[in-house]
């Protein structure tokens, strides 16, 4: 059952403290699936070592704030401040409009990936997604965000174990999906999304359990820095395949780079502004903050043709999302330009 993300995801709250924190090599618990069902309100993250570095808040755009312009003129003129080109500074405590709405989109893009799984064990579609492609917003009933799904994507894990454990080795774990014409003209730009589905297999809870730390160019993802490592069941699970399965022929990795290419190539090299806005809870908030950084590491951002030059924008809205890897990790991601903003929760302390 899809949730009522308004109330849910951001609570009303007057103020809360806001913390800008950096990643680490300790990994998180798993999560469960759905959304942060009785938990304590969220506090929000950008993880960006130059916070010192943020315009003032004087220095934004007064469009966030103008009681005079639509929503939607707000968007198409302040999307790259929506999207973090400043680190989100002066807009989360309290939270700005505007950022909100984008949240509640993306975030329920994050939800409509659990919505759509099929883990009905006697279902012949088991594993796979229940609607089809071209059908798939609108079966959620989120044609309102005006977008087209133009890929699936499908995961595999090295883990080998009794077919009584597992009935499928390869699993729908979420799409790709680029804004329509007249979405593109409200947001500002063409936005290339990509929603990664959280923990529910039995093979994704092993994995997240695998938590262990190995160098990121060892599962052949570029690294300038040899000393960059991510926790090895998200890896895993983005870089596996398996040639016996036809899902898995490719694995995640090369399913969604050469989709994201190919759009890129389409509308960045058309003289569009394009931005890659990347989103996932739990899990999927793993395997997106990784592709972000694969994405920006590869190149895939930059784009030779008819458009400006300018790369376009990786944005990640993570929610409830473990740490992904050390230090060194953050530390690359912050210095390709990768936006992270993170869905925290922070436990009242009893005294």
């Amino acid at each position: 059952m899809a949730l009522s993300l308004s109330a849910t995801l951001l609570p009303h709250h007057p103020r809360r403290s806001t913390d800008f924190s950096s990643s680490s090599s300790a990994p998180a618990s798993p999560q469960t699936h759905g959304f942060f069902s009785g938990q304590p309100p969220p506090t929000y993250s950008a993880l960006a070592t130059n916070s010192n570095n943020k315009l003032p808040t004087t220095c934004l755009p007064k469009v966030l704030s103008s009681s005079s312009c639509s929503s939607h003129s707000k968007l198409s003129h302040a999307w790259r401040q929506v999207h973090g080109e400043y680190d989100w500074a002066g807009l989360l405590d309290p939270m700005d409009p505007l950022l909100r709405s984008e949240l509640i989109r993306y975030g329920e893009m994050a939800q409509s990936c659990y919505d759509a799984f099929d883990y009905d064990p006697f279902s012949y579609y088991f594993g796979g997604c229940r609607f089809p492609r071209r059908a798939f917003l609108d079966s959620l009933h989120l044609t309102r965000h005006g977008y087209d799904v133009t890929r699936y994507l499908y995961a595999t894990a090295n883990i080998r174990l009794p077919n009584f454990f597992t009935k499928s080795r390869a699993n729908w774990i979420g799409y790709v999906a680029v804004s329509d014409d007249e979405t593109s003209r409200v947001l500002g730009r063409r936005d290339i999304a990509i929603a990664w589905r959280g923990t529910v297999t039995r093979l994704e809870w092993l994995a997240d359990l695998m938590n262990y730390l190995k160098p990121v160019d060892g599962k052949k993802i570029p690294s300038r820095d040899p000393r960059v490592k991510v926790q090895s069941g998200f890896v895993d699970l983005y870089t596996e395949k398996d040639d016996s399965c036809h899902f898995c022929k490719y694995s995640a990795r090369e399913q969604v780079l050469t989709e994201v290419k190919r759009l890129t190539e389409k509308y960045d090299g058309a003289g569009e502004e394009v931005s890659i806005t990347i989103t996932g809870h739990s899990l999927g908030s793993a395997l997106a903050t990784l592709s972000a950084y694969d994405i920006a590491e590869t190149g895939l951002n930059l784009v030779e043709g008819e458009g400006s030059g300018r790369p376009a924008p990786i944005c990640v809205f993570s929610f409830s999302g473990p740490r992904v890897g050390n230090v060194r990790f953050k530390e690359r991601l912050d210095f390709l330009g990768v936006k992270v903003l993170s869905r925290a929760v922070t436990r009242p302390v009893s005294v």
